[in-house]
């Protein structure tokens, strides 16, 4: 029967970094920058980004509050964010260097989809962000989420169509507002006490102190395939917050870093995602120990063309969910959950169903822990 589901898999398969330093939430007593008030409005935020490790001193003692903040510099904070995951190959376009500083957080970026060039072959490079392009740089490393448009700027006309649905989430998430006079200013540049801002309030959205562990008697698995790091740590904050157990899907010939080079069109992932049949992937094992002993199972995976990395589809056909709650989440830097978590239920045809959660590559353990508190699983 476990062979006859790999196949059903085969048809069916289509597409933290560290914690939140939570003292950064507190009053801030001595911001270590001599430009850098404790009394001002972006202090925590600058002690925030700094503990961190998303954005530094331009000098030992100086944060340089109102300066702008370049494109390379943010594609440069976001890629921190997102652990500094490894890349390899150039970026075409002309105004970067191949050996700079920003070079690895350029070419992430852009292959991410979170930050694209001008047109032309140009990035960008030291252009200062403006306040709607981060707003939009934004959204698409959330996953470019729907949102309602809040009260209008007086400026609204202002702001181009392009980042008009990101200028909504932004507003109605508090991650930016408007400037005097009910403006927002759209083609400013925004300062770097503007962006720590900014950063603080988008990555500590739905932060929450751990929530209570699991009733007693509740045994939580929490399953996962990483590619690259990212779902791992994701699978670590949720196996903290429940008290769960660990379970690695691995596949038997493990993905190198070429294997998972997306834009070679010869590489293993690309082949395997052109040709269907070659996703049956062998797993090291495909059910752990006192399997039947979990009634609650987590269930991660990376986005790969949209849909649930392949590797995972072995362990969900080849096992019984029957009696369990059943729970997927993914990690994306731009990409949704999509019809991911409905495709593998339909694939494992028994469990308990639930709605899934999308993570970007950067999120923290208190972003994590805030989803599982809000599922109600004690």
């Amino acid at each position: 029967m476990g062979n006859l589901k790999r196949m059903g898999a085969v048809l069916l398969s289509l597409a933290l970094i560290s914690s939140l330093n939570l003292n950064a939430l507190a009053a801030v007593e001595d911001t270590g920058y001599t430009d850098v008030d404790a009394g001002s409005w972006y202090a925590q935020a600058v002690e925030y980004v700094r503990d961190n490790g998303l954005m530094s001193g331009t000098s030992d003692a100086q944060f340089s509050p109102s300066g702008t903040m370049t494109r390379v510099m943010l594609a440069q904070t976001l890629y921190r964010a997102a652990g500094s995951p490894t890349v390899s190959g150039s970026d075409a376009f002309t105004d970067t260097q191949a050996d700079a500083w920003y070079a690895d957080a350029v070419l992430w970026a852009t292959r991410e989809g979170i930050i694209s060039g001008y047109g032309g072959g140009l990035f960008g490079t030291n252009d200062p962000v403006s306040r709607e392009q981060i707003a939009v740089i934004l959204w698409r490393d959330a996953g470019s989420p729907e949102a309602q448009a809040g009260s209008p700027f007086a400026d609204e006309g202002s702001i181009a169509s392009w980042a008009a649905q990101a200028v909504d989430w932004a507003q109605s998430s508090g991650i930016l507002s408007g400037r005097e006079n009910s403006r927002f200013d759209p083609q400013a540049s925004a300062t770097r006490a503007e962006v720590a801002v900014m950063l603080r309030a988008y990555r500590t959205m739905g932060a929450s102190e751990l929530p209570e562990p699991p009733a007693e008697g509740s045994h939580v698995l929490v399953a996962y395939f990483s590619a690259t790091g990212n779902t791992e740590r994701v699978a670590n904050a949720i196996a903290e917050a429940t008290g769960g157990d660990l379970f690695e899907i691995t596949p038997a010939d493990p993905y190198t870093d070429d294997d998972l080079n997306w834009t070679d069109e010869n590489s293993r992932v690309v082949q395997e995602y052109e040709n269907p049949d070659a996703r049956d992937t062998e797993l090291v094992a495909y059910t752990p120990e006192n399997w039947a002993d979990y009634d609650v199972v987590f269930v991660g995976y990376p986005i790969w063309w949209y849909d649930a990395a392949w590797p995972v589809d072995g362990f969900v056909a080849e096992n019984d969910f029957t009696g369990k709650t059943v729970i997927p989440f993914c990690t994306s830097s731009s990409s949704g959950l999509g019809e991911s978590g409905q495709r593998l239920a339909q694939l494992a045809g028994t469990g308990d169903w639930m709605e899934g959660q999308r993570f970007r590559s950067s999120a923290s353990q208190e972003d994590v822990t805030a989803w599982v508190e809000s599922l109600g699983l004690n």
